[in-house]
């Protein structure tokens, strides 16, 4: 059975309002898409759950008190215009460093109505800042990943991760660098993946070595 808007609000349990700006989002999101490849062709057919479902579940997730949410490496908005359509109290801040993509990202949150905020910069040229939520989906190996991160949180900061079927390889080789209090549960969107929750993120004394190219990246195992 196809998993569309309807399948989508019955599993969110998203307003009509809600869902409304959602279907916003994905008419403007495949538009844009013919011409700029934000996502894989191939996931299209079946956006509603690759996507959206995928980046909504990290919803219940977010703590109640949160106020604040950073996306890191946004791309096109997942999973941050998701959780920022159906979290409207957060302060939603989208990460982006390729310009055509932050102007998607300004055009589908017009069009949904979302006061969200969109720096199109690499996130290693950023100064730091606190958010009480960290997000980010298929953007780096988890290693470089909280290199990311470390910039944006705080003593009470909670950084949710999308991860793929590789999360174990990373995980481990991530404590080599990094304290943290981490716990995983596994995706409903893919069976190999995970959403991994992470805390109290300080660095070891040893720093993870610095890539080539540190921009955004991709995570083996987990495709746009």
């Amino acid at each position: 059975m196809p998993f569309g808007p309807e399948e989508f609000a019955h599993q969110s349990g998203v307003s009509r309002e809600t869902l409304a700006r959602l279907k916003a989002y994905a008419d403007i999101l495949t538009d844009w898409n013919a011409r700029h490849n934000l996502v894989a062709k191939s996931t299209l057919p079946d956006l509603w759950n690759r996507h959206f479902w995928d980046s909504a579940q990290l919803a219940a997730f977010v703590p109640p008190e949160a106020r604040t949410l950073a996306d890191l490496g946004s791309g096109a908005g997942f999973p941050g215009l998701v959780l920022a359509a159906l979290r409207p109290e957060l302060d939603v801040t989208l990460f982006e460093a390729t310009t055509k993509k932050c102007a998607f990202l300004q055009a589908a949150a017009d069009r949904m109505g979302l006061p969200v905020a969109i720096e199109n910069a690499r996130m290693e040229d950023l100064p730091r800042r606190t958010f009480d939520v960290v997000t980010a989906r298929a953007c780096a190996p988890l290693p470089q990943l909280l290199e990311y991160a470390h910039s944006f949180v705080g003593p009470n900061s909670v950084c949710l991760f999308l991860k793929g079927q590789n999360i174990g390889v990373e995980l481990t080789e991530a404590t080599k660098y990094w304290n943290m209090k981490v716990s995983q549960v596994p995706s409903q969107t893919d069976p190999s993946g995970a959403i991994v929750t992470v805390r109290e993120l300080g660095p070891r004394h040893v720093q993870p070595p610095k890539t080539a190219n540190p921009g955004r990246r991709q995570s083996k195992g987990r495709r746009r």
